[in-house]
């Protein structure tokens, strides 16, 4: 395809080299093009197996139409471990914000409640002590350790209801901070594995027709290497060279009209390039009297109906001359 507009090219700057006008050197200015257009090469990122090709030749697309998949089943596997080290980091963050687990709060709390039963019956034995004492029936060495007794066992209660607080408590800051840390970290990951599962499709950018398949499912691709050819809308153009001697005649925007066969009455289109450098056809030593070989680059772009223009296709642009 690029070797056929290449030879259109050099065939229109020839023709235009040679001054082959329709209306000769003076009034209306015909020259001599071919239609031409904007391709877009889709192609991936990374390198592998086609595995879908979702467009047909002639097909027409719309942006974000799925145009052809890779093979991804690495990519995918990788994803599925960055999602579940996501989700382990995220539960280890959640159980250090939350403190213990409810069942083991609740051993601490039967703790309690065995540790106050336990102090009440010292309390209860330590009454008797008193008595006894108070009646000489018992030695004061015994009422004071059933004091001690006590008192170790409310120190004992005081310490499991210290636990049950500090079970209901968050982890520390920086163990908190932390985990925090590993959250981040596993998201990224999964944003990258996301990423490069992604890569492995290729989506339409624009509204455009499918003009040619280069590869096809089975076939193995590199890098950056175009699989398909995209004609996208407003991507139709004209291609055509004016000689350095009415150059003058013609500005960017001037409207024209664009006759070819089966185009009718013409089409509107308007100058959107002039190229800024000349080129020689076909090559001469540069001299004043050479300079009717001298040419520059045009383009027009059709105002309306620009899919009447087809690739290729001889088209006469005729412009009226500058007043």
């Amino acid at each position: 395809m690029d070797q056929v507009h290449q030879i259109l090219a050099l065939l229109s700057a020839w023709v235009a080299g040679l001054g082959l006008f329709a209306s000769g050197t003076t009034g209306a200015l015909v020259l001599n093009g071919y239609a031409d257009a904007d391709w877009v090469r889709p192609a991936a990122e990374v390198a592998g197996q086609i595995v879908e090709l979702a467009v047909m030749r002639g097909e027409r697309v719309e942006p974000g139409t799925v145009l052809f998949r890779l093979d991804d089943l690495s990519e995918r596997a990788t994803r599925a471990e960055a999602a579940a080290r996501l989700a382990a980091a995220e539960a280890q963050l959640a159980n250090l914000k939350t403190g213990k687990r409810p069942a083991e709060i609740d051993v601490i709390r039967a703790q309690v409640a065995e540790a106050k039963a336990r102090l009440t019956l010292m309390e209860l034995r330590l009454d008797r002590r008193q008595v006894l004492t108070e009646k000489k029936v018992m030695a004061p060495e015994g009422l004071d350790e059933a004091r001690a007794d006590v008192n170790i066992q409310h120190a004992q209660v005081a310490a499991l209801e210290a636990q049950i607080a500090v079970a209901l408590l968050p982890a520390r800051a920086d163990e908190i901070a932390a985990a925090e840390a590993q959250v981040v970290a596993a998201q990224a990951t999964l944003d990258h594995a996301e990423q490069a599962l992604a890569k492995r499709v290729v989506r339409a950018s624009a509204a455009a027709r499918v003009d040619d398949v280069l590869h096809w499912p089975g076939e193995q691709v590199a890098s950056g290497a175009a699989v398909l050819v995209l004609l996208p809308d407003g991507g139709n153009k004209v291609r055509a060279f004016v000689p350095e001697t009415r150059l003058g005649e013609i500005a960017l925007g001037a409207p024209v009209r664009l006759d070819c066969d089966g185009c009718g009455d013409g089409l509107p289109g308007r100058i959107s390039f002039i190229a800024d450098q000349a080129e020689y056809t076909p090559p001469v030593i540069y001299s004043v009297g050479s300079r009717e070989k001298l040419v520059f680059l045009i383009e027009v772009r059709p105002v309306r109906d620009p899919q009447r223009l087809h690739p290729g296709q001889p088209i006469d642009i005729r412009l009226e001359p500058a007043r």
